[in-house]
């Protein structure tokens, strides 16, 4: 009989853990995925925008050179899901392949080689053919996905943590405590009198001494949170830097455009004037180029996302989430004796269990963590062997607390300098205590990249340089109406 009010009593308490915890563990589960959903749908929908956009705009010149625009958004999506990215160096990337490209239509009357190319890629700092919105938008891309993909990571390892940790190991000690407590009233003719209040505390506070070590840096760890999640409402919003991100990657077309005399001329300095193409370039007028125009979607055109709302919304709720899950270790015996099934609740400290008869509890109740067991009256806990298994979800918590503080500050711990960890240098903004909001807050600025060539270059007439004016104005004029309609 002992036996099986043993194993009756571990599996009480195992299923009273896991249903108090129930509403934290949900919590983390539902708020990742609707902030997952969110982000890669933000994602799909920024890229179909840019696209049609730009199909309407540009026409076949665009087509031509999409691939170009599809791979910014693959290594985005590729970066924010995990991957090994660097933000700056992509975007660098992104730009240098966009000024071949570009550079090549502008000058189609020209053989463009490989090599010249590099030579062109040497300049592209120097010559700043897209004027300052590379550098803006660097800045504001890099600190947001930073911080969604931490915020995101975050969740994970919150949702994680709180699955493991619900999941109890009791110690033949508190099994024989909590057997005692629960049971011992039934063998003595009172199965309807209940465990006294600070009795009850005792014993689970000497069950979970573990758990509740795990506390502190579990407050850290929302704090955290808490932190990054006022990035996402604020300067680090990644929905309002992916929404007009087609606007701003247009707008450096045209200063592309507008000063692709002075660029050809500075690269021909630098480089060589290369040889001319004959009679092979395409006639086909630039009329053809800018025949449709920027026609920007309507609010009941303007996809939706799978959360069902805007990142603000998805931020205050969360918000409002973390901030009540602070402690909750520390207080998980409060919540489990406060269960009219294990204590006495409203009774008179005369009407409960004190674990030898009905009566008073006298004992003192015991502080929370492992140390403070060492005089537990009811649980006997080795304190000098602390669980492993919670430490490795202490380690996990101290680990993305460092991600989420670097994130704050917008910086990507993940490609900082080792060899440096106090220089604060990788991706990100570098910005410390509070970043501008302004669009001109600077990036690092990161060594360009060369551009990959594996494709053919492709020489047909997106912009030809004998007659820039004429699609200079219409360019501008479509952008006027985009943002009108904006």
């Amino acid at each position: 009989m002992e036996d099986t009010f043993g194993q009756q009593s571990k599996q009480d308490f195992e299923n009273l853990v896991d249903e108090t915890s129930h509403d934290l563990r949900s919590t983390f589960v539902s708020r990742h995925k609707k902030f997952d959903e969110f982000f890669l749908e933000l994602l799909e929908n920024t890229e179909r925008s840019l696209n049609e956009m730009f199909v309407r705009t540009y026409g076949k010149p665009y087509m031509q050179n999409s691939e170009v625009f599809e791979n910014l958004f693959a290594e985005l999506k590729r970066y924010y899901t995990g991957g090994n990215v660097n933000l700056e160096e992509m975007l660098n990337d992104f730009w240098s392949r966009l000024l071949e490209r570009m550079f090549t239509l502008l000058n189609s009357q020209y053989v463009i080689t490989e090599d010249y190319l590099e030579c062109i890629s040497k300049y592209t700092d120097q010559l700043k053919p897209f004027g300052d919105v590379p550098r803006k938008l660097k800045a504001q891309v890099t600190r947001a996905f930073i911080a969604a993909r931490t915020f995101v990571q975050g969740l994970s390892v919150g949702r994680e943590v709180a699955q493991r940790v619900s999941k109890v190991s009791s110690t033949p000690a508190c099994i024989r405590a909590l057997t005692k407590m629960l049971y011992c009233p039934v063998c003595q003719g009172m199965p309807a009198v209940k465990a006294c209040r600070n009795y009850c505390l005792n014993v689970m506070k000497g069950c979970l001494a573990n758990q509740a070590d795990l506390d502190p840096e579990w407050n850290q760890y929302i704090d955290a949170m808490l932190l990054v999640a006022q990035r996402l409402e604020g300067p680090f919003n990644i929905e309002s830097v992916m929404e007009p991100i087609d606007v701003k990657i247009s707008e450096a077309i045209m200063n592309m455009q507008e000063n692709s005399g002075q660029v050809t001329y500075q690269v021909f300095q630098g480089c060589g004037q290369p040889k001319p193409a004959g009679m092979t370039r395409s006639t086909r007028g630039v009329s053809d180029v800018f025949s449709a125009r920027f026609r920007p979607y309507s609010p009941e055109e303007r996809p939706t996302t799978a959360a069902g709302t805007s990142l603000d919304r998805l931020v205050l709720d969360i918000k409002e989430k973390l901030k009540l899950s602070k402690k909750f270790w520390s207080n998980l015996p409060e919540a489990l004796c406060m269960e009219d099934r294990v204590t006495a609740g409203n009774a008179s400290d005369e009407d409960c269990w004190n674990g030898h008869a009905k009566g008073r509890y006298f004992p003192e109740v015991q502080k929370d963590g492992l140390t403070n067991q060492v005089n537990n009256p009811e649980v006997v806990v080795d304190i000098t062997r602390p669980d492993t298994f919670i430490r490795q979800q202490i380690m996990a918590l101290r680990v993305m607390t460092n991600k989420l503080k670097n994130a704050y500050n917008g910086n990507d711990i993940y490609f900082q300098d080792l060899s440096d960890e106090g220089s604060g240098s990788g991706s990100g903004s570098g910005c410390t205590e509070v970043c501008p909001t302004d669009t001109d807050g600077a990036a690092t600025e990161a060594p360009v990249v060369k551009a990959d060539r594996s494709g053919p270059v492709d020489h047909s007439a997106w912009l030809h340089a004998p007659s820039v004016a004429l699609p200079t104005i219409l360019a501008l004029s479509a952008l006027a109406l985009h943002r009108q309609y904006r």
